[in-house]
């Protein structure tokens, strides 16, 4: 079969012309989609009596043939399939014989190709939901489990404050909740079909859009065959998404990272998912971690890949939008491995209480308790922030904790003999009490906000 394009040419394509253009490599990931798609066309195409339903039931018949080779991997691509639409249009001449040539009326591969986009995305989007979702759980089940356990929790990369380890993990359950409903608002933006917008003004046959996409569960079909076939801002958008949901997973991998470091030990990571040095026996490298780190680079490319193909385009349909698959699949491939893998080391990872604990003895972390004691006695903020600033250069010059400075020191410079008492016994179980501003890191409202999520969840 040549190509279906090739009436008007003479001469074939050059062989480097073919390799450069051909994108059958990259498109027979929408294999299952441009078949079912074909089928919901010419099941249209039977019902609007614009081809007889003996020649649609052939057809229909043929496409369900290379459906199941699809399916079981029998599926042959030859030399000569530029791309999806063609490998399949190929195999059906194979099967069925000329009426073959009836499946492309009132089609054309520029509403087909959004079609088979729109329908992978139908499929994936759910599925990246999914793993989100299951990520998110294993976070708040980390977080029952370890409730009770205070680490300092760092600002500027410097011990800071007192927090409540379940706290510190339910703040990613929130980062990955609005990533779930951005992708979700994606999914209800693209949920506008197609496949009847043709070339990119439409057809002179009586086709029905609503037809097909009543048969996909699109919510409605599209007003503008120029626009339709012309924006690819769904994919830019999902991209968008998942470059968001990957700075996020890398944030999460870096403090994972971190914290696995035997220099601080908050954390052991699962060997399984760990790799060794092939000279220092004793290593314990956590590479994949590092590697999702790396692959946000990716998707950070990928993005900006998107973005730039799609910047001059004029209007409707031009040639460099067959680029826009390799971006979307392996934005989503990348995306989907790394939040089950996130999750799968966070289910297994242990945590070390005791170096938590012993972390919260640096830093002078309850300093700002203490000034929020001396507001309360009365003293403005400001002047109580100079003061504990005073107490910890005292310290700090004297090398011990303002719990060990003489009660002396304390009352000359904060002029309140209550201060001594509540410097020697604030403990980071006792700061972590005292917030109890909504949506701070106090037992209270964490425990209330495990359960939430865990109602959010089910």
């Amino acid at each position: 079969m040549k190509f279906l394009w090739s009436g008007r040419f003479s001469k074939e394509l050059y062989d480097i012309a073919k390799k450069f253009t051909f994108s059958i490599g990259i498109d027979k990931n929408l294999a299952e989609f441009d078949v079912s798609g074909s089928i919901a066309h010419v099941e249209m195409l039977v019902h609007q009596r614009i081809i007889s339903r003996k020649d649609g039931s052939r057809i229909i018949k043929g496409l369900k043939k290379i459906q199941d080779e699809i399916k079981e991997n029998k599926f042959v691509f030859k030399p000569n399939d530029e791309d999806i639409h063609t490998a399949v249009e190929r195999r059906l001449f194979e099967l069925i014989g000329p009426v073959a040539g009836n499946l492309h009326t009132a089609r054309s591969r520029n509403d087909q190709i959004v079609l088979d986009e729109k329908l992978y995305l139908k499929k994936i989007i759910p599925e990246l939901e999914s793993v989100i979702v299951f990520l998110q759980k294993t976070l708040v089940k980390k977080a029952e489990e370890y409730f009770d356990v205070i680490l300092p929790e760092l600002t500027h990369f410097q011990p800071a404050q007192p927090v409540l380890f379940s706290h510190h993990l339910l703040a990613y359950v929130c980062m990955l909740e609005r990533d779930k409903t951005r992708l979700r608002d994606t999914l209800a933006r693209l949920n506008i079909a197609p496949l009847g917008a043709c070339a990119c003004t439409g057809t002179s046959f009586n086709i029905n859009p609503g037809y097909i996409a009543r048969q996909f569960g699109f919510d409605d079909v599209f007003t503008n065959s120029v626009d339709v076939v012309s924006d690819r801002d769904f994919i830019l958008e999902t991209i968008s998404n998942l470059g968001i949901l990957m700075i996020h997973l890398s944030r999460m991998a870096e403090e994972l990272i971190f914290w696995h470091s035997s220099l601080l030990g908050f954390v052991d990571l699962p060997d399984e998912f760990c790799t060794g040095s092939s000279i220092m026996p004793q290593k314990k490298n956590p590479d994949v971690l590092e590697l999702i780190r790396g692959k946000t680079a990716v998707l950070i490319g990928n993005i900006a890949g998107i973005f730039a193909l799609m910047k001059g385009l004029p209007l409707s349909y031009n040639r460099d939008m067959q680029e826009d698959k390799r971006f979307l699949f392996e934005s989503c491939e990348i995306s989907h491995l790394s939040t089950l893998i996130v999750a799968k080391v966070i289910e297994k990872m242990k945590i070390n209480i005791n170096k938590m604990a012993q972390a919260c003895n640096y830093g002078y972390i309850e300093a700002t308790d203490i000034a929020e004691f001396l507001v309360r006695k009365g003293i403005p903020f400001r002047q109580s922030h100079h003061m504990v600033a005073e107490l910890v250069k005292i310290a700090i010059e004297k090398n011990i904790s303002l719990k060990e400075l003489d009660e002396i020191t304390i009352e000359r410079i904060t002029k309140v003999k209550d201060t001594v008492s509540f410097i020697k016994n604030i403990t980071p179980s006792k700061s972590v009490s005292l917030k109890k501003s909504y949506g701070g890191t106090s037992p209270k409202f964490v425990k209330k906000e495990i359960e939430r999520w865990k109602n959010i969840l089910k």
